[in-house]
C-alpha cells in the first residue's frame, strides 16, 4: 500500500470514528434572540451596579502650567455617582459566542484635590467628573465544565471613552482647569482599564455563578434520577443559543447503559417564544427503561382500590361466571391482581403526539383464610394508549389515555376458558385503578432543565417526528 492509499485509509478511519462515538442529545434547548434580549436586560442590570461600585485609585503627578511653573496635584476619594448604559444589545456569533455592544454609556463621579506649586503654596477642593459617551464591546465564551454544567468567561472586551469633563471647584480651581486636559487624559486611560476589569469579574462572579445553577441531574423520586448534562459546549448562531443535553432517565440503584442512541434532534426555526425545549422519544423511552429496571412498573389491585360506583366486588363469585370451576375450588374468596410489565414500554412521538402498545401481565390470585396465595390465570393485557402533555410549575405534566385492552391468556392454574368474556370487567377494572394510579404519578411531572428562579408562561405544545417542541417565554424574579 503507498503512502498516499495508507493516508487515505487512515482518514477514512478517522471519519469513522468520528462519526460512531458522535453523541445525539436527547434533550435541546433554545434561547431565541427574543429570551437572550430578556436575559441581556437583567444582566444589565447587574452590570450598571457593579459598574456604579466601580473603585478608582487615587491620582497624583506634576504638571507644568504656563505662568505658575510646575504644579504637583494630587486627586482622592473618587467616588461614583452613577453608572448609566442606555443603548445595548447582544448578539449571538456563530462558532464564537454572545457579543454585548454598549453605546452612549454616561457616568458621573466625584472626588477631592489637593495642590502645591511654587513650593510652598496649597490648596484643596472638590471636583466633578462627567464621562459621556462611552463604548463598550464584550465577547463572551461559552464551554461547559467535567461534570455537564455550562460554563460562560469573557474572551475579550474594549471599552473606549470619547469624552471626559472635570470641573474643579475652590479657591484655586482655576488652577487645576488650566490644566484639566492632562488630568482627563489619565482619567480616561484608566476608566477605560477598570471597566473591562469589572465587566470580567462581574461575568465570573454574578453571571458564571448563576448559569452553574442549571442542574445536570435532577432526583425524580427514590428509585429514579434525569440526567441533563451538557453533551456539547452550548453553541451560537445568527438567531439562537442552543444547548445540547443527555436528557436521558436512570435508576438510582443501578445505572447502566441504554440499550438504543438518541435519534437526531433538530429543531425547526421557531422565534416566536423566548425559549424552546425538544424533548426526543429517547427522552421519553429511558424514563420507561429506568421506571422498569427500578421494578417500578408493578401495581397490585385489591378490593379495597376499587371504587365503590364500579359495581362489582373483586371476588371468586364474581369470575366464577366466567370460569365456572372457581366456584368450585375457590368458593367467595377474595382476590386481587399483580399487574407487572415484562418489558420496558417503547413509545413513538409523531405529529400526531405521544402513543404506545404496552404489554401488561396481569395475575389473579385468591386470597386463601390464611392469607396465603393461589394462583389462579395469568393475563396479557395490551391497547392503544395516547398521552396528554403540559408544563406546570416548570415540570413536564401528563395524563394517559388507554383505548379498549385486548386479553389474552397465558396461563392458568383453574382450565380453560374464554378471555373475551372478561373484557369488560377489565377495562373497568384498569380503567378505575391502574389509570388514576398512573395519572397520579405523571401528574407530579418531571422538571425542566431551568436556571434559578426562572418561571414559565405563555407555553406552546407541537409534537414533529421523534420529538416534542416545548416553547415558552420566561420571567426572572429577583431575589427579595
Amino acid at each position: 500500500m503507498g503512502v498516499q492509499s495508507l493516508a487515505v485509509a487512515c482518514g477514512a478511519l478517522a471519519l469513522c470514528l468520528a462519526l460512531t462515538t458522535a453523541t445525539n442529545p436527547g434533550f435541546v434547548v433554545r434561547i431565541t434572540q427574543a429570551g437572550l434580549d430578556y436575559a441581556h436586560e437583567q444582566g444589565i442590570k447587574i452590570l450598571e451596579k457593579e459598574l456604579a461600585q466601580l473603585k478608582l485609585p487615587d491620582i497624583s503627578g506634576d504638571s507644568r502650567v504656563l505662568r505658575v511653573g510646575k504644579v504637583h496635584y494630587e486627586l482622592s476619594r473618587l467616588r461614583l455617582r452613577d453608572f448609566h448604559l442606555p443603548y445595548t444589545r447582544i448578539t449571538p456569533i456563530s462558532n464564537v459566542g454572545l457579543q454585548v455592544s454598549i453605546s452612549n454609556a454616561f457616568a458621573e463621579l466625584d472626588g477631592d484635590w489637593r495642590v502645591k506649586f511654587f513650593f510652598v503654596s496649597r490648596d484643596h477642593g472638590s471636583f466633578n467628573l462627567k464621562v459621556e459617551n462611552v463604548y463598550i464591546k464584550i465577547f463572551l465564551s461559552l464551554g461547559s465544565d467535567a461534570t455537564g454544567k455550562p460554563t460562560i468567561s469573557t474572551s475579550d472586551c474594549s471599552a473606549r471613552i470619547s469624552k471626559v469633563r472635570v470641573l474643579f471647584s475652590g479657591r484655586l480651581g482655576w488652577l487645576y482647569n488650566l490644566f484639566h486636559s492632562v488630568i482627563e487624559s489619565r482619567l480616561r486611560k484608566i476608566l477605560e482599564s477598570k471597566v473591562c476589569d469589572n465587566v470580567a469579574k462581574s461575568v465570573q462572579n454574578e453571571l458564571q455563578t448563576y448559569i452553574q445553577t442549571l442542574p445536570v441531574t435532577a432526583r425524580i423520586d427514590g428509585k429514579i434520577g434525569l440526567d441533563y448534562a451538557l453533551v456539547a459546549p452550548p453553541r451560537a448562531t445568527a438567531q439562537s443559543l442552543d444547548a445540547d443535553l443527555k436528557g436521558e432517565f436512570y435508576s438510582l440503584a443501578h445505572r447502566s447503559t441504554v440499550p438504543f442512541s438518541p435519534p437526531p434532534l433538530a429543531l425547526p426555526p421557531d422565534h416566536d417564544r423566548m425559549v424552546y425545549f425538544g424533548a426526543s422519544s429517547y427522552f421519553f423511552n429511558t424514563a420507561c427503561i429506568a421506571y422498569h429496571k427500578a421494578g417500578a412498573l408493578v401495581f397490585e389491585i385489591t378490593e379495597a382500590m376499587i371504587p365503590k360506583d364500579v359495581g362489582f366486588k373483586l371476588d371468586t363469585s364474581v369470575f366464577s361466571a366466567f370460569i365456572p370451576q372457581l366456584e368450585e375450588m375457590y368458593p367467595n374468596m377474595p382476590m386481587k391482581f399483580r399487574l407487572s410489565a415484562p418489558t420496558a414500554p417503547f413509545l413513538t412521538i409523531g405529529p400526531g403526539g405521544i402513543s404506545f402498545q404496552p404489554i401488561v401481565d396481569a395475575q389473579a390470585y385468591a386470597i386463601l383464610p390464611n392469607s396465603s396465595l393461589a394462583p389462579l390465570f395469568l393475563l396479557s393485557l395490551t391497547g392503544n394508549v395516547s398521552a396528554v402533555i403540559n408544563v406546570r410549575s416548570g415540570h413536564i405534566v401528563g395524563s394517559l389515555d388507554v383505548g379498549r385492552i385486548r386479553l389474552s391468556l397465558k396461563d392458568s392454574a383453574v382450565g380453560t376458558f374464554q378471555v373475551r368474556m372478561m373484557q369488560s370487567l377489565m377495562n373497568a377494572l384498569t380503567s378505575s385503578t391502574l389509570l388514576p394510579h398512573l395519572n397520579a404519578r405523571l401528574d407530579e411531572g418531571f422538571p425542566l432543565p431551568l436556571l434559578d428562579r426562572i418561571q414559565l408562561s405563555n407555553t406552546l405544545m407541537k409534537f414533529y417526528q421523534n420529538f416534542m417542541l416545548l416553547g415558552a417565554d420566561v420571567h426572572f424574579q429577583p431575589r427579595a
